[in-house]
């Protein structure tokens, strides 16, 4: 293995970009589940409020991260914790014999990979800027 290979993640900003979007995403998604309207303008309220979520978590991970890949880092945080928070989803529906929108569950997927491009464009330009974290400072 290459020295570049053990540098790529840092896992600490994935760990926080992750809780970040779980913070946000999840209720509103848990939400829209428990409400599960016939009113469109309020699914699509809940939806872009959770990809709002997943924009802000992949932005904190590219921004925090120190491996100079902030925008693997924003598109790995929201598709994995997408990933991972869908997963539980359709457990969870199939135990409750209930069926799963494949097509909608991999479409959504897609918008999250966009969404987590676009917040690791926001983290690089806070980095460009020179705007670091608090606890960054601190260390320096």
């Amino acid at each position: 293995m290459t020295g570049s290979a053990v540098t790529r993640w840092d896992v600490d900003a994935l760990k926080a970009g992750a809780s970040v979007a779980l913070l946000f995403a999840l209720p509103l998604t848990i939400i829209a589940a428990i409400v599960d309207s016939d009113d469109n303008g309020t699914n699509a309220l809940f939806f872009f409020g959770a990809i709002l979520g997943f924009v802000l978590g992949s932005g904190c991970a590219a921004w925090i991260q120190r491996t100079g890949t902030p925008l693997t880092h924003g598109i790995a945080t929201a598709s994995g914790t997408y990933l991972a928070a869908q997963a539980v989803f359709v457990v969870v529906r199939l135990a409750g014999g209930n069926t799963v929108n494949w097509f909608r569950v991999f479409f959504t997927l897609m918008i999250v990979v966009g969404a987590g491009l676009i917040g690791g464009m926001l983290g690089t330009r806070l980095q460009r800027r020179g705007i670091v974290p608090s606890t960054y400072r601190r260390g320096s």
